[in-house]
């Protein structure tokens, strides 16, 4: 007899939990913020604003820029982030587990920092097209780690909070989990470090796509 599923509905976040963004989005960050003459953000402070909504992470990074400067600098951070976006790549083992969890039959979405355009535009590569189920993305409801777009998406699917899974790679997106009642899983390989992670109670903690492709096997 098969193992009855504990979760229904996965969302995961994007850059840094199944996209190998992160060292892009960082690099766009700092030069947007010298191209509008503020003082360049460290690799780690602009790393920690990911999965923010955009306008209020780069206000995070950059406290130093004016507000008349804003719409420049984001503008400037999407020009530098464009320019580069195709070198982006799924981390290794994301394709596979995505496959077996649906043929599971759990529904799986994407709540993300990125715009929807954004976040439409990687979606509509092939190797990608039917996996998601739904997403939500910041211009569209609330910035992380308001439970907002997790609460929507379990609307949307009529997944109670302990039937929802969130995974994802910063504090903002187990802090949304938290507000929103859900269980979380922590990935090691993006933005944030793990250890910022005890706090908020992550399940599991994986150091790869692979690990934790072999724990939603074993406990999704």
């Amino acid at each position: 007899m098969s193992r009855p599923r504990q979760f229904d509905l996965i969302c995961f976040d994007w850059d840094g939990t199944l996209f190998d963004s992160t060292a892009i989005i960082v690099r766009s960050i700092q030069q947007a913020v010298l191209d509008v003459g503020g003082a360049r953000p460290t690799d780690q402070a602009a790393a920690y604003v990911i999965g923010m909504a955009l306008m209020p992470a780069l206000a995070h990074a950059a406290p130093d820029v004016p507000k008349d400067k804003y719409p420049l600098l984001g503008e400037r951070y999407r020009h530098h982030y464009l320019a580069t976006q195709h070198d982006i790549s799924l981390f290794d083992g994301v394709l596979p587990m995505l496959a077996d969890l649906k043929r599971r039959h759990h529904w799986l979405t994407v709540a993300t920092g990125k715009s929807r355009r954004g976040l439409d535009d990687v979606l509509a590569s092939r190797q990608l097209h039917g996996i998601f189920d739904g997403s939500r993305t910041a211009d569209e409801t609330a910035g992380k780690p308001h439970p907002r777009m997790l609460h929507e998406l379990m609307r949307e699917f009529g997944a109670e909070p302990e039937r929802t899974l969130m995974i994802g790679d910063t504090t903002h997106d187990l802090q949304m989990a938290v507000n929103a009642g859900c269980a979380s899983v922590g990935v090691s390989y993006g933005a944030h470090e793990p250890s910022e992670f005890g706090a908020l109670r992550p399940r599991f903690i994986a150091h790869s796509a692979t690990e934790l492709h072999r724990w939603l096997a074993d406990n999704a």
